[in-house]
């Protein structure tokens, strides 16, 4: 929109800008009533948002302060927050080492390996989970921590992302810091990691939303509770494994939980991340 655009014109915009912003939000201001509705009031009324009788109910079940089966909120998110910050630091250091090696050092079979990383990217992550589950099987980590985290540790679209940024850092100034004595290591983390920034909390962002999101993978190589995260807890919820009825106001209570730390991050990190996109498409 430049500034000849007629008036009418940029009302019709906004105002369908509008209409889009109100649609996208709408069901997340649903889940936030309904979880304190009583669940007649969600069943009869489910759209509205206003809950009438305000009931925190569901809040109290969660956290076990409630009449009936608590639900297990505090061991879910305690397995989540540790998975997630666990596999977050894991790929960021380690996805930073092998971008940088495929963009620096020069070793045989250099160009294979980076193409055995765009080949896992194109890979359907549904078609490793049995692969996945045979492996932590064999390896006797079935149903362990272990087995959540080390499959993940490493992500290919990491690694594609942070080779492409180290590609555009100039390799005059890797020069220079190794006249002055750094090795390849020190030059790595004291010279190039600091000048990429906004790829670091791009990749940042984007593994913690994986991480914690993550469902197929954690659900595949465990089976007791005392592993489930808020996702696969949350599916439990809503199949009807730990209660019977509808029980709308608890599930979404519970979907809201697993909303806010990925919803909190981003608003955090949003201009960095835009930022860093914006470098990497402009590099690229």
């Amino acid at each position: 929109m430049n500034a000849r655009t007629p008036q009418w014109k940029l009302i019709a915009f906004y105002a369908l800008l509008a209409m889009f912003a109100v649609g996208f939000i709408y069901p997340f201001f649903i889940q936030i009533a309904t979880s304190f509705k009583s669940d007649a009031a969600a069943t009869d009324s489910p759209l509205s948002l206003i809950p009438n009788p305000f009931d925190a109910a569901a809040w109290n079940r969660i956290f076990g302060a409630g009449n009936g089966s608590a639900v297990p909120i505090t061991t879910w998110m305690k397995n989540s927050f540790f998975i997630t910050i666990i596999l977050t630091l894991g790929r960021v250091f380690l996805d930073s080492l092998a971008g940088y090696a495929l963009s620096r050092l020069k070793f045989r079979g250099r160009g294979f390996l980076f193409a055995t990383v765009l080949a896992v990217m194109s890979v359907p992550g549904v078609a490793l989970l049995l692969p996945k589950f045979l492996m932590v099987n064999y390896l006797g980590i079935y149903d362990t921590y272990t087995a959540m985290i080390l499959p993940l540790i490493v992500d290919a679209a990491g690694v594609f992302i942070m080779k492409q940024f180290f590609d555009s850092i100039p390799v005059s100034i890797e020069e220079a810091a190794r006249i002055d004595g750094a090795g390849v290591f020190r030059t790595f983390w004291s010279v190039v990691l600091p000048m990429a920034r906004p790829a670091l909390i791009t990749l940042t962002i984007l593994s913690f939303q994986g991480s914690w999101n993550e469902f197929t993978h954690f659900l595949v190589v465990t089976q007791s509770p005392e592993h489930k995260t808020l996702v696969t807890g949350l599916a439990s919820l809503a199949s009807g494994e730990l209660s019977a009825g509808t029980q709308y106001p608890v599930k979404l209570a519970a979907a809201l939980l697993t909303t806010i730390p990925v919803a909190i991050l981003f608003f955090v990190f949003q201009r960095q991340f835009t930022a860093g996109a914006n470098e990497g498409g402009v590099k690229g």
